[in-house]
């Protein structure tokens, strides 16, 4: 046989290989013929709901079959833009960063595959942070509600803290929330949970010191509101009063441990914590309104949102599974066990219901979006703006750099980066 025979032959063999195995991966394993489609998430508890959903699902639709891919949050964004650039995401994904994706034509627009009217259904505040140039770019899964302050009874009990007294705390001018941190620090390692943590600590702060984070897409939080409401925070951490940043820096679960553990009396964080600390907690505690600053209480209200990935090779499965995951029945499974608050407004109630037939009074999460809220920020190169932000921020919680020269620092990394 000639060389060029053989090599046609050989190339040939290879292309009918490749071909095979790609529609082998489009199958599932046990040769059913069924579609397959992945879906990424972050977070494992989240695993048994949407598995319960898509198991419904897939008895409505025999012919596809939903596999969930959990990729730890630590590494998730970076991961799912290696991924999304090489072409090798998942058919759907969550996303809370999504602009980028967006404006390089990566996702599944919404309204075109499930109809305008799809989502009026949604949280409106869930379907404005999806939505970019007219157009919504996710499915809302569930939203956070705001944030409220976790609090454990027996160590306020101990510093003779009445837990109304939280409900009034102001910080800033005429502050009551330092003293009472003092009281609190003298029956507990830590008193509150002063942090580099973006949602839970720093927007409340900057926006309750009448600052913003973005405007027009640009930073502008080295403002002097911003100067003075991280100031403030590191000066929590400063006097002790807050577990040190060399812990909460590298460890994004240290305080709420800490607070598991009864170390930390006071934990600021939001609905995403409740059902882990209602499962974990020995000791009484509850839930009160976050501290007033000096614009008053500010908080802002993120929402998870599922993506269609437009380079899927199966866009009509996709189609079909994104409508369910939007419904209001395929929805309600992400309520169970009270984890989360879902997007589809019909159901919000269920949320309420759990946490109330089990004694929990979770209306701070809500009374404090009736207030003034700030918004989460942005546009173009977000993800990558805010990657190069925690770092300088984080050098400023450790006290390395004084806070004014940190927010512009940090202010300049991630406008450089956003280019």
């Amino acid at each position: 046989m000639k060389t060029s025979t053989r090599t046609i032959l050989g190339i040939g063999l290879s292309v009918a290989l490749l071909i095979a195995a790609a529609l082998w991966l489009g199958r599932a394993d046990d040769g059913s013929g069924r579609t397959v489609l992945r879906l990424r998430i972050w977070e494992q508890q989240f695993v048994p709901a949407y598995r319960a959903a898509l198991n419904a699902f897939e008895r409505a639709n025999p012919d596809l079959e939903v596999r969930i891919t959990v990729v730890p949050w630590a590494s998730y964004q970076q991961k799912l833009r290696l991924d999304v650039a090489g072409g090798t995401a998942d058919d759907l994904f969550w996303t809370n960063l999504y602009e980028d994706y967006a404006d390089a034509g990566r996702l599944t627009d919404i309204g075109a595959a499930l109809g305008s009217e799809a989502a009026r259904a949604w949280d409106p505040s869930a379907v404005s942070q999806y939505t970019r140039n007219g157009k919504l770019w996710a499915v809302p899964q569930f939203v956070d509600g705001g944030t409220a302050v976790f609090y454990n009874r027996d160590l306020l009990a101990a510093a003779g803290v009445d837990p109304a007294e939280l409900g009034s705390a102001r910080w800033g001018s005429g502050d009551s929330f330092r003293p009472l941190l003092t009281r609190l620090a003298s029956v507990a390692p830590w008193a509150y949970n002063a942090a580099n943590d973006f949602q839970s600590i720093e927007l409340p702060y900057l926006g309750s010191a009448g600052g913003q984070f973005q405007r027009d897409d640009r930073f502008v939080f080295d403002s002097p509101q911003g100067v003075e409401a991280f100031t403030y925070l590191t000066g929590l951490i400063a006097d002790r009063l807050a577990p040190s940043a060399a812990d909460t820096n590298t460890d994004d679960d240290f305080a709420k441990n800490a607070f598991l553990q009864g170390k930390l009396a006071l934990f600021q964080s939001g609905t995403y914590n409740l059902a882990e600390i209602a499962q974990q907690a020995r000791f009484g505690w509850g839930i009160a309104m976050i501290p007033s600053g000096p614009a008053g209480r500010v908080s802002t209200n993120n929402a998870i949102g599922v993506a269609g990935n437009a380079g899927s090779k199966h866009p009509e499965a996709v189609r079909r599974l994104l409508a369910w995951l939007g419904s209001a029945e395929g929805n309600r499974y992400l309520v169970q066990d009270g984890a989360t608050i879902p997007a589809v407004v019909a159901d919000q109630r269920f949320y309420r219901d759990y946490w109330s037939a089990k004694g929990i009074d979770v209306s701070p999460f809500f009374d404090v979006l009736d207030g003034p809220r700030i918004s989460s920020g942005g546009g173009t190169g977000f993800t990558a703006a805010l990657e190069a932000i925690k770092p300088v921020l984080g050098e400023m919680f450790l006290g390395r750099i004084p806070v004014p020269e940190a927010l512009s620092r940090a202010v300049a990394a991630g406008t450089a980066a956003q280019k």
